[in-house]
């Protein structure tokens, strides 16, 4: 098999190419889609160290690719999609006191989803324009995907796209940034629950199988494989600014996670031999994953509102993912696992990882982390951000510097800054304060599948009247 080649954590599908795995988002089995296959990239780095981020990432997504994607065609696909960031460099690595901090929040809207779902949404495109076909897209967001999917496909011929948020449950600057955006073929949807209802829903939706096909929906959350591919990336392009400053042989990377996607693409990279020695992954008080690396224990709890809403998780739909190699890439026990899961809301899987360090932030510590680094570094964190460097503080490690993720401009987050350092004004951006008297457009609508599906149904008819 080879990395081209997709196949479903469940394995109830046959083996699928890679634009058949964008397209088809979930699986059609209700699993995750996975290559075949990881390639190893160790004697390939030293010919990456030196090239920008657009050729680094035409280089690291080739092998994943195969012939599903002329090399022309994904080079310009590329650079169309990084063209819309706002710093040249892409994903600038910064020194920030004893860390250094990759800003993958320079995109159009300032969160580190862009830099997958700008790729993403020209890649549905441009796949569409091949076809003739249309794509239905369904997503579901605690916060920055939402806006970053809507960016990513706002305009463009043969799509829809419908997505659901947690009402008050983002961040109003969250909410406006995707609310704001009038165009014909962008349909937001605030639903009465949590975020984790809104994955259900969406779960729940892709599983009906007769509606998926007809309706043509596709996937821009996190399950999409498309996704976490472009999210690999800044992996390498991170850990080698930090050997370059550092002189390192590998790093450590913090991950704020809600989700398990981004820092999924962190195990992903490694695998494939990015010189990363450990990946911290850090909660909030939603801290499912936290428990899990330090107990073995996937337990469901209530979901907490917390400063760092896009963390406000409990079900982390990548991490079956993962799971799929935890458990030896045994579909068979990936399937028992979710079952047992479904009816009892946990799942235990005996060991340990060591490649994964764990810990969680409280909102104490968030604010604390925002309030320390302003004042000895001048630097400003948004509170995902500060999570991150709040739990990397606890793993310290000389051989290997640490990188952290900032996922996110600290403007979307102005309470946060004002609670932290006691006064308004330090947090802000033009594309932000733009917002602040636009229209919005938004729908209110109860998180239950039948509901959903007929909101879906009745839009897409009118759009062809």
């Amino acid at each position: 098999m080879i990395a081209s080649t997709y196949i479903s954590t469940r394995g109830g599908i046959a083996p699928i190419s890679f634009r058949d795995a964008v397209m088809m988002g979930l699986a059609d089995d209700g699993g995750l889609l996975l290559p075949a296959a990881i390639p190893d990239v160790r004697d390939r780095l030293a010919g990456w160290h030196s090239l920008p981020y657009p050729e680094l990432a035409v280089e690291v997504m080739r092998p994943f690719i195969g012939e599903s994607l002329a090399e022309a065609d994904l080079r310009d696909l590329v650079h169309r999609s990084y063209a819309t960031f706002r710093d040249p460099a892409v994903v600038p690595v910064k020194p920030v006191g004893p860390l250094f901090i990759a800003e993958l929040f320079h995109g159009p809207t300032l969160a580190f989803k862009d830099v997958a779902l700008q790729f993403l949404g020209n890649l549905f495109e441009h796949y569409l324009r091949q076809s003739g076909e249309t794509l239905n897209i369904l997503g579901a967001t605690s916060g920055d995907t939402g806006s970053a999917a809507i960016h990513g496909v706002r305009g463009k011929q043969g799509i829809q796209i419908f997505v659901m948020h947690p009402k008050g449950r983002v961040s109003p600057l969250q909410e406006r940034q995707m609310t704001c955006v009038l165009d014909p073929n962008v349909h937001n949807i605030a639903i009465e629950g949590t975020f984790d209802d809104g994955q259900r829903v969406l779960k729940e939706i892709f599983t009906d199988l007769p509606f998926k096909q007809r309706h043509r929906l596709g996937a821009v959350n996190s399950v999409n494989w498309a996704r976490v591919l472009a999210q690999t990336v800044y992996y390498f392009w991170g850990a080698f600014r930090v050997q370059e400053a550092t002189g390192a042989a590998r790093v450590q990377v913090a991950v704020p996670t809600g989700n398990f996607g981004d820092i999924f693409a962190g195990y992903l990279a490694q695998r494939m031999g990015a010189p990363i020695k450990r990946l911290i992954l850090a909660t909030n008080e939603n801290d499912i994953l936290t428990r899990f690396f330090t107990t073995g224990e996937y337990r469901l709890g209530q979901v907490m509102p917390t400063l760092s809403p896009s963390m406000d998780i409990q079900v982390a739909s990548n991490f079956e993912r993962y799971l799929y190699y935890r458990c030896g890439a045994e579909p068979a026990r990936v399937r028992e696992l979710m079952a047992q899961f479904a009816r009892e809301q946990r799942l235990t899987v005996a060991g340990t990882d060591p490649l994964f360090a764990a810990g969680t932030a409280t909102t104490a510590g968030t604010l604390a982390a925002i309030r320390q680094t302003h004042r000895a570094a001048g630097y400003l964190l948004d509170p995902h951000t500060a999570v991150a460097v709040t739990v990397a503080e606890r793993f310290p490690d000389r051989e290997a510097p640490t990188l952290c993720l900032a996922t996110a401009h600290p403007a979307k987050f102005p309470d946060a800054i004002r609670q932290a350092l006691g006064r308004d004004g330090l947090a802000h951006h033009p594309a932000l304060d733009q917002l602040l008297d636009q229209p919005t457009r938004c729908t209110t609508l109860h998180p239950d599948k039948d509901t959903i599906e007929q909101f879906i149904v009745a839009t897409v008819d009118k759009s062809h009247t």
